[in-house]
């Protein structure tokens, strides 16, 4: 089969009958079963044949919706009626789903052909796809390497040519930390701009659904699908969406401010050759006459340790229905109320998950909820504000997509603040709700690729996602 990397280029083999949506599908479930990457934990084979079936029918008609012959995946935290979701977790093992995700009517509706479930690391928490209860997802360009996390699964699936496309979500680098390890395209929408609605919850009010793609265009598309205001949730912006896809030539001739910190590339954990790839990329910029100047960022070194005290408060929160009691996995030695909550859930949830669940519950405690939860509910007010005093003056800002290319397995997993570091420029965006987009632009000596991040001002995904096929085309 054809290694597709845009739906433009599978839309043209469809309506010149080179191939149909039924092929492309069987096409992708054979190489999913050959795959030795551990990406999918599921293939919807029934399911996804009968839509290319229907699509294959519409197209015939001339009704197919936009994303006809898109065959995307999904991570394993977004709800698909009839279908299984777990989290990547044994506490909600052989749950099946009673409704749809929000994004997954969407995503049919315009006719997508969802091929299957992501693997990811547990309850989406994790930065190497390594806390995963069905086993690590390896990186396909290297073995040996993490594809990143949360939803890496989702973003080695795209890069080894398994499916078009795929849905992660990012609570906190989740989508571009993966894409950037991967060398593909991750997008985190503005807060709010896409429902949640069916994504089992890590941390509500950073949380968010975005796509993971070869390039911006599709990346544009997917998300013009599947955003917009839902009364499933209340979170969710009633602003109105832009088309995103048409606007994607709508900075073109511009010239425009971005920003760098000073203090990310200053940082001591920063890779020599990602930074000297990034003043690299500054100096493009400004050869094509935009502005790009350094800012100070001087609360860089408060964003990771912010960010875990109020997701794992969250996560305590979010978690405390997974008990043993209401659904999901109930351990054998159960006897009363008390052993059924202490075994279900020491047995059901992995070290990572429970690590961060007695994090929160720390957090949250009677005697350290003003000094730690409180505090940090300020800090975070603090973050948003000093980045919006940036965007006054500029339309962007420029940083690294991460301090390093992708790490051995099992070299940062028993090290958790090293782990949690891997965050350190990805965590801003969702603290701030900002939209922000993982560009696979760098490719470092020893073999690995490294992503560019660009943030943009809350619901300007338009103008960002614009300028990001501008920066693509214009490095090619």
């Amino acid at each position: 089969m054809k290694n597709y990397t845009s739906l433009s280029a599978v839309r043209e083999d469809l309506s010149n009958g080179t191939v149909s949506c039924m092929n492309l599908t069987k096409g992708y479930i054979q190489k999913i079963e050959n795959s030795k990457t551990n990406s999918f934990l599921e293939i919807f084979e029934t399911s996804a044949l009968e839509k290319a079936k229907e699509v294959d029918e519409k197209l015939q008609n001339n009704t197919a919706g936009k994303l006809a012959g898109m065959v995307i995946g999904i991570k394993d935290n977004i709800c698909y009626k009839g279908h299984k979701v777990s989290g990547a977790s044994k506490i909600l093992e052989g749950f099946e789903s009673v409704y749809n995700a929000t994004v997954v009517d969407r995503l049919l509706a315009e006719d997508a052909i969802i091929i299957g479930r992501l693997n990811c690391d547990e309850f989406a928490m994790g930065g190497s796809n390594e806390n995963s209860a069905y086993g690590n997802v390896l990186n396909p360009l290297d073995h040996t390497k993490v594809p990143g996390g949360s939803s890496g699964g989702s973003a080695a699936a795209v890069k080894e040519g398994l499916c078009l496309a795929t849905l992660g979500s990012d609570t906190g680098g989740s989508i571009r930390q993966p894409a950037s390890f991967c060398d593909i395209v991750g997008y985190k929408p503005t807060y709010g701009r896409v429902s949640r609605y069916g994504l089992l919850a890590y941390a509500s009010s950073f949380d968010q659904i975005g796509p993971l793609t070869h390039n911006v265009e599709d990346a544009a598309l997917i998300a013009e699908v599947i955003s917009g205001k839902d009364n499933y949730d209340s979170t969710s912006s009633s602003k109105e969406v832009e088309t995103y896809s048409k606007a994607l030539g709508s900075t073109q001739g511009k010239t425009l401010k971005i920003a760098y910190l000073n203090d990310c590339l200053e940082s001591s954990g920063l890779d020599a050759e990602i930074k000297t790839g990034t003043e690299q990329l500054i100096a493009d910029l400004r050869a094509q006459g935009h502005t790009v100047e350094g800012v100070d960022f001087p609360l860089l070194d408060y964003v990771v340790p912010n960010y875990y005290v109020l997701t794992t408060a969250e996560a305590s929160s979010n978690l405390s229905r997974y008990d043993g009691a209401h659904y999901g996995y109930r351990s054998a030695q159960s006897k009363d109320i008390d052993s059924t909550y202490l075994y279900s859930r020491s047995e059901g949830f992995g070290q990572e998950v429970q690590r961060r669940i007695m994090l929160g519950t720390f957090v949250l405690s009677a005697g350290y909820y003003d000094a730690y939860y409180t505090k940090g509910l300020k800090v975070r007010r603090m973050i948003k504000e000093k980045t919006e005093e940036i965007f006054e003056n500029f339309d962007f800002i420029l940083l690294p997509t991460t301090p390093t290319t992708a790490f051995d397995i099992g070299e940062n997993i028993k090290d958790p603040i090293t782990m949690y570091l891997q965050d350190i420029f990805t965590v801003h965006a969702n603290l701030a709700g900002i939209p922000a987009i993982s560009l696979p632009l760098g490719k470092h000596s020893n073999g690995m690729p490294y992503g560019m991040q660009l943030m943009a001002k809350s619901f300007d995904d338009a103008k960002l996602l614009a300028f990001s096929n501008e920066i693509m085309a214009n490095r090619k």
